[in-house]
């Protein structure tokens, strides 16, 4: 992967079950969020896999789309596309209706000083689109900050573990948890609720994190010492396929890649890879955040990408200076504040 036409098609290349999961399904599917990190992947993702399933339906990309030309690229790959802020109460509710959401709005970065803003986007916001869709199947994105630190040696948390958010930004994401089942038990509203940590693409993720440091010869810090991480279009694909698994009872996925990651060794064969020697400060901690995605892995089959081409694929990225998002996961941070 070296252009960004390669990346896209890589990460909307459909594997193999995605089409068969899709074509259980009743009616249209609606991507809520669709502009964002996640959404044009997930969207093209999801129209290759429709095609391939032989079923007629409609993916519809909802989003404010602020980032110039996107809008017109989702459409021109066949997506229906609608201009909506779901925030404001009007156009949630003149959006279409739909058998099948896929719920991705949400807020990380700039929790502190805003901690309302977070509250509102991340737990009462998804109450406003579970009511507004109580009728609809919806496969939710959330994420592992749920969980606490737990020690290195447990091999991580498991969904049916105990949570234990650190911060506004965690504790808000366990608030959306908690709204949505309200409403899955309320009304009967199928739900699936993704646990995802780190997603990795060539743009961003943990790796790009440690390759950006190792070239600008920035220390990297080992308290946090390991962390997950997991190819995007795995995490895309999964979001998909939990649609059908979705209950009023929720379906609960942690989804990540099957490996504890050493951030020593990533960042040293990135180094190796970038031909730049890392530059460590701080002594591994016996606890980090982490999930255990055996079950998902059961259900699904292991990524399609490994750590080792994923560590490939990221040095030569970022060696030969292809584009980058720009938002650094910040997953050395202990104390929730992002």
């Amino acid at each position: 992967m070296r252009t960004l036409a390669e990346l896209d098609e890589r990460l909307s290349r459909p594997r193999d079950g995605l089409a068969d999961d899709l074509g259980k399904l009743d009616g249209d599917i609606m991507i809520l969020g669709a502009g964002g990190k996640l959404g044009p992947s997930l969207v093209r993702l999801a129209l290759r896999g429709v095609r391939a399933s032989g079923v007629s339906r409609r993916v519809i990309a909802v989003s404010r789309f602020s980032e110039p030309g996107l809008a017109q690229s989702l459409q021109e790959s066949g997506a229906t596309v609608v201009a909506a802020d779901v925030a404001d109460e009007e156009a949630l509710r003149g959006l279409p209706d739909a058998a099948n959401v896929v719920f991705l709005v949400g807020a990380k970065f700039g929790t502190a000083g805003r901690e309302h803003a977070t509250w509102f986007t991340n737990t009462y916001l998804p109450g406003r689109v579970a009511d507004r869709f109580r009728g609809s199947r919806i496969a939710a994105l959330s994420t592992g900050n749920v969980y606490p630190l737990v020690p290195v040696a447990s091999g991580g948390s498991t969904e049916d573990g105990p949570t234990g958010p650190v911060g506004d930004y965690a504790m808000s994401c366990l608030g959306r948890e908690r709204v949505l089942t309200h409403f899955a038990a309320e009304y009967g509203t199928p739900l699936s609720l993704i646990r995802l940590n780190y997603a990795v693409e060539m743009r961003y993720g943990v790796l790009v994190d440690l390759a950006q440091r190792i070239l600008a010869d920035q220390p990297i810090d080992l308290t946090t010492g390991q962390v997950n991480v997991v190819w995007q279009g795995y995490a895309n694909e999964v979001t998909l396929r939990s649609l059908p698994l979705a209950g009023a009872e929720p379906c609960v996925l942690n989804v990540t890649g099957p490996e504890l990651v050493s951030v020593r060794q990533a960042a040293e064969a990135l180094g190796e890879a970038l031909g730049r020697r890392p530059v460590f400060t701080g002594e591994e901690a016996p606890t980090a955040l982490l999930s255990n995605a055996a079950r998902c892995h059961g259900l699904f089959g292991y990524p399609d990408l490994t750590l080792t081409e994923l560590i490939g694929h990221t040095a030569r990225w970022v060696a030969d200076g292809g584009p980058l998002l720009g938002k650094p996961t910040k997953f050395e941070r202990r104390d929730g504040k992002f």
